[in-house]
């Protein structure tokens, strides 16, 4: 009943009271106690893309919850062809809010920051060379999962949505392996709009400290050397000194390195699953926003806006060179031959930066009368901590001229298509010589991770192999020049719009497709054996193969476990032999090295 009688004064509010003038939000309203529902936050963007030309809502796709994923443009031009925007040699900016929607503070912030681009004349400046374009709230689902308890470690606001979404999925680990709706309709809005900057808003967890503000972009060498040098030597540091100088007091998102922030942070590694790695899978400049939980609602917000606020103000001072940079990366490309899959934090290099914390102590417990953790905020300390923001190169591999996908692969293939990986089919069956992987070791989680049992470390052994693939099945080139699937052998100058197919389709990345199960039933072996059949033929295999008989003696002499385990050197016997299945394991996407002609069709 509340949340109605809200609504109706919220609608009131704007029909009536400011008919030709300027909307207010919810928060507003409240005083910066109340975040807008999903129905207001809506109805709030209707009312400006009927009072300013220069905002228009869309509907974009569809979400688990069975309503639409909204995007707002605000183009000072009128222009919302994103084809036409890039002819312009204008700048798209994605602003993502809602994600999990407990964590509301940029839901209401963008709400603040539309409307302000369009009344203040010194605002709307900043839309000359930039278009901004604003998922109003990505987690719909979780927004109508509206409670005031989920967030118990949260300051506000009254109430608020849930982090999981209609089928309790976290959409920020979904990026990958797209089990929603929500992801599939996000992805193709970004692959239509191709955003060259995204901020990503949300709000912290974990330890105490003066700061509201806390950030942190995409980690910097997931981005090409141009876009990593502007990144690191012009914007980060001027979006820093920019907020510093309005008295913004900020740092860098805290993960502590231990226990406490006394210990060091360290800088965060954002893998494809989360918005901000995906994002920069395809050259996209992203940042998270993290206020901190406990600070005020209403200082959240308002952190948030002006962060919002800096962030386009830098662009614009450096826009050229930005734009020169990304240009740059467009026409040289990746550096070397390898793509890295995954880096490990390296805790021997650091930085020492200042830090504005409490003190933290340790007292009884109420609970337990154990010793507990709290932070004395009547003790304000500032000290150098450790930064650990420097990441070693785990695994890495190297680019090949094709990769092939079996068309039985659908659901695969499916999501490369979304995320705009151009391919090719074959036009008639066709014996290739490929890279094999066969999936060596690996571990899976023990309980569900976001709906899948998620494999991780894991390790191939590569032999090459003559494979029979079949017309229709899918060829992906890795890409010439500015990216055009020439079938020549041309070097290959520019990969960068590959990354997303070698992230995916390389095992022992982090997120590949395989890691996230997509290719589980390989791991299956489907034909056995009765031992006392298999019995008279591996004898017969032993006698008349002197080395398959020394490999096993070798093999048991090694292993006292084997000596004494009848069955297990029969099964020995049987997977070093001709019956056993070659295809175990065997890890179904090609590689091809060398560029090769090959029967593909138009």
């Amino acid at each position: 009943m509340r949340a109605a009688c809200f609504i109706f004064c919220f609608l009131f509010t704007i029909s009536y009271l400011f008919p030709q003038g300027m909307p207010i939000t919810p928060f507003e309203i409240s005083k910066g106690k109340y975040t807008a529902t999903y129905d207001e936050c809506i109805a709030y963007y209707k009312v400006l893309d009927s009072m300013y030309d220069e905002i228009k809502m869309f509907e974009c796709g569809p979400t688990d919850i069975g309503k639409p994923l909204n995007l707002v443009v605000l183009s000072s031009d009128k222009d919302f062809d994103p084809q036409s925007i890039r002819k312009k040699n204008k700048e798209i900016i994605l602003i993502n809010n809602g994600i999990h929607p407990g964590e509301p503070d940029g839901i209401d912030a963008s709400m603040l920051l539309a409307r302000d681009l369009m009344q203040k004349p010194e605002l709307h400046n900043l839309l000359g060379n930039i278009v901004i374009i604003i998922i109003p709230i990505y987690n719909i689902d979780g927004s109508l999962n509206r409670n005031s308890t989920s967030r118990v470690n949260q300051n506000g606001p009254e109430s608020y949505g849930f982090r999981g979404n209609a089928e309790n999925l976290d959409l920020n680990r979904d990026f990958i392996k797209c089990d929603s709706k929500n992801a599939r309709s996000f992805e193709e809005i970004f692959q239509k709009w191709k955003p060259g900057l995204l901020i990503d808003n949300h709000v912290s967890d974990g330890a105490d400290y003066k700061y509201t503000l806390t950030y942190f972009p995409t980690y910097y060498n997931n981005l090409q050397r141009p876009l990593n040098n502007y990144l690191v030597g012009l914007f980060s540091p001027k979006l820093k000194s920019k907020l510093d100088e309005q008295g913004i007091i900020n740092c860098p998102y805290v993960e502590e390195y231990k226990s406490i922030p006394d210990s060091g942070i360290v800088g965060f590694y954002d893998s494809p699953r989360y918005c901000t790695g995906y994002a920069a899978l395809f050259s996209c400049v992203g940042f998270c926003v993290e206020t901190h939980m406990l600070k005020p609602f209403n200082e959240r917000v308002d952190a948030t806006y002006k962060f919002m606020l800096t962030f386009l103000n830098v662009i614009n001072l450096d826009f050229t060179f930005f734009e020169e940079c990304k240009k740059e990366t467009r026409e040289m490309g990746v550096y070397g031959d390898e793509f890295i899959l995954s880096r490990k934090l390296d805790t021997t290099r650091f930085d020492v930066i200042p830090f504005i914390g409490y003190h933290a102590k340790y007292k009884p417990s109420e609970v337990s009368g154990k010793q507990r953790l709290y932070y004395d905020e009547s003790e304000t300390q500032t000290m150098p901590i450790r930064y650990y923001n420097y990441y070693n190169v785990d695994k890495r591999t190297k680019y090949p001229t094709y990769y092939i996908v079996p068309q039985a692969w659908y659901k695969v293939i499916d999501l490369l298509k979304l995320n705009g990986t151009e391919m090719k089919r074959l036009k008639k069956d066709t014996t290739i010589e490929i890279v094999s992987y066969y999936i060596k070791d690996y571990e899976t989680v023990k309980k569900p991770y976001e709906g899948h049992y998620m494999h991780y470390n894991t390790n191939i052994n590569q032999t090459i192999q003559t494979t029979q693939y079949r017309k229709g099945d899918y060829v992906i080139r890795i890409k010439d020049g500015y990216g055009k699937f020439t079938g020549d052998s041309a070097p290959r100058t520019n990969l960068i719009d590959s990354y997303y197919a070698i992230a995916t389709l390389e095992p022992e990345a982090p997120d590949s497709y395989f890691n996230w199960n997509f290719f589980d039933a390989i791991l299956m072996q489907k034909e056995w054996y009765s031992d006392y059949v298999f019995e008279d033929v591996a004898a017969e295999l032993l006698k008349n193969d002197k080395s398959l008989r020394d490999s096993l003696n070798a093999a048991v002499a090694r292993d006292p476990k084997l000596a004494n385990d009848a069955h297990g050197q029969l099964d020995w016997v049987y997977h070093h032999s001709k019956y056993y299945e070659k295809t175990h394991n065997l890890y179904p996407v090609g590689k091809v090295m060398e560029y090769i002609s090959l029967p593909l069709e138009d």
